[in-house]
């Protein structure tokens, strides 16, 4: 007999836990979002006699002294002098100690299904220092998630004892905890990033998670200029758009530096490219200047909220206000879909998606990109002959006619209605029959790839990123096992209306 589920348990089993990842060594590691205080770049350090000699020093963070520990040191790898991309991870565990690495790799969302116990693993860890492992995470097979507390009882007894007493003292201090919480509410704590050699940043509470770069976008015709495509994030579609283009600034390729913050409000989320991630900030309220209006790039994009000036002057950084951003109008749709998405995704869970939970698609390829139209929608596919016979005063989205057993067929080039550029005339080449308002009418792709049965919840709506496109390319398949985005044409709106006539009265 199966055993009944337990809805509080199945919650639970889906938990999403914020990690912050970094590189130490040749290891990659993980500590719980929840301690980290902010990342910082490794600070000047105050070196301290017949201190331990993983300890390399003392810092000054804002009035209040920061040890900063060497993380290879501990872990007895090699020396190596921090440079641009080492950074200091302060973690609050009790008192702030500041650990230095490599570099700081990303903030995740894992399920909490894949955390495992680290017990009996054998690593150049000892496993008592490991809360447990993060498996198929940002690339990663398998990722430490370090126990902060008991590193620093191995290492620094002395340290481990300050931690006990400040925890106790902390049950003893309502009235100072209060006068921290009203310091805490004069800063503002935000994740920075620097694009085009300028640096921005975000308010911490509206950036969800940061991702590396997947290894395919899926493209998306009649997409606004800076929307770069959708991409796959744990089953869910994610719009991605570049801040380069939405500043106008300076286009630059994608690297293994650049990485993708996740910018959530309202539920929504919309994924935005970064040429990398610097650090986590707390800055007093104090020291971040409102913005004029006319300073703005685009009429109609609020983007930068402040500017804050860090190091004496010497650093700018300027904050970028997501609920602004997300007032966009290609952003706004994107978030308007979400209501629809979730509807469709509420539907398909009471049953109200028709008794077939399958739908059967033909998958055709414009380009890279893999399209689908349901299978009862085409009439015939058909090679495309030699030569199309022109016709005079025919309607200029018309490559030219057919004839198709004794019946005059138009025929139009699918990649220029979806403003893809021109290719040349090949064997593989199709044209898809469609009845559009009884009008036959033939439209070349580039191949026609299978007949394919889609599991219906698989299929949800598209991001809505432009008008059109959320008329004719309205849903998506997301085949996340085959790793394959398939969008779904809606052969009715291929032909506008006021054509339709035009096709009907082509005559050779």
């Amino acid at each position: 007999m199966r055993d009944e589920i337990n809805p509080a348990q199945q919650a639970a089993d889906s938990e999403v836990r914020q990690f912050v990842t970094f590189v130490a060594g040749n290891q990659v590691f993980a500590v719980d979002m929840a301690p980290v205080q902010e990342i910082i770049r490794v600070p000047d350090v105050v070196r301290v006699p017949l201190a331990p000699p993983t300890l390399d020093g003392l810092a000054n963070l804002r009035g209040k002294v920061l040890p900063i520990i060497s993380l290879r040191r501990i872990f007895g790898y090699p020396e190596r002098p921090a440079d641009d991309a080492s950074r200091a991870v302060v973690i609050d565990l009790g008192q702030p100690l500041g650990f230095v690495v490599d570099r700081v790799a990303s903030v995740v969302g894992v399920d909490v299904r894949q955390i495992e116990d680290a017990a009996g693993v054998s690593t150049t860890v000892r496993s008592e220092l490991l809360r447990g492992l993060l498996k198929d995470v940002g690339g990663h097979a398998m990722i430490m998630v370090l126990d902060f507390e008991r590193l620093i009882a191995a290492e620094f007894a002395q340290a481990a004892r300050a931690v006990r007493s400040a925890a106790v003292a902390g049950l003893n201090a309502g009235a100072a905890a209060s006068a921290d919480d009203a310091a805490a509410a004069d800063e503002l704590q935000l994740v920075s990033f620097e694009v085009a050699g300028q640096e921005y940043a975000v308010a911490i509470e509206n950036v969800q998670e940061i991702v590396q770069m997947p290894d395919e976008i899926v493209e998306v015709p009649h997409a606004e200029g800076h929307v770069l495509g959708v991409m796959t994030l744990r089953q869910r579609l994610l719009p991605l758009v570049s801040l380069r283009r939405m500043f106008a600034l300076p286009e630059r390729a994608a690297d293994e530096q650049s990485r993708i913050v996740v910018v959530a409000i309202g539920g929504a989320a919309v994924g935005v490219v970064m040429d990398s991630v610097n650090e986590v900030l707390r800055v007093p309220l104090s020291g971040a200047e409102p913005v004029p209006p006319l300073l703005a790039r685009e009429p109609g994009m609020a983007d930068i909220a402040r500017i804050c000036r860090l190091d004496g002057g010497k650093r700018l950084v300027s904050i970028i206000d997501a609920a602004s951003m997300f007032r966009q109008e290609a952003i706004r749709e994107v978030l308007e879909n979400q209501h629809m998405r979730t509807q469709m995704e509420e539907d398909a869970g009471n049953g109200r998606t028709g008794s077939d939970d399958e739908e059967q698609l033909v998958v055709f390829r414009l380009g890279q990109e893999e399209f689908g139209v349901p299978i009862d929608s085409v009439q015939e596919i058909v090679r495309v002959p030699e030569q199309l016979t022109q016709v005079p005063r025919a309607p200029a989205f018309v490559e030219g006619v057919i004839n198709l057993r004794g019946a005059v067929l138009p025929v139009v080039d699918l990649r220029r209605r979806l403003g893809l550029p021109h290719a040349e005339r090949s064997d593989r080449q199709r044209i898809m029959v469609f009845v559009i308002d009884g009008v036959r009418t033939g439209f070349i792709v580039d191949s026609v790839a299978e007949v394919l049965k889609v599991e219906r919840r698989a299929i949800e709506p598209a991001p809505c990123l432009s008008a059109e496109q959320s008329r004719l390319l309205a849903r998506m398949a997301n085949l996340e096992k085959q790793k394959r985005m398939i969008q779904l044409l809606d052969p009715r709106h291929l032909i506008a209306e006021g054509d339709l006539a035009q096709l009907a009265g082509i005559e050779v």
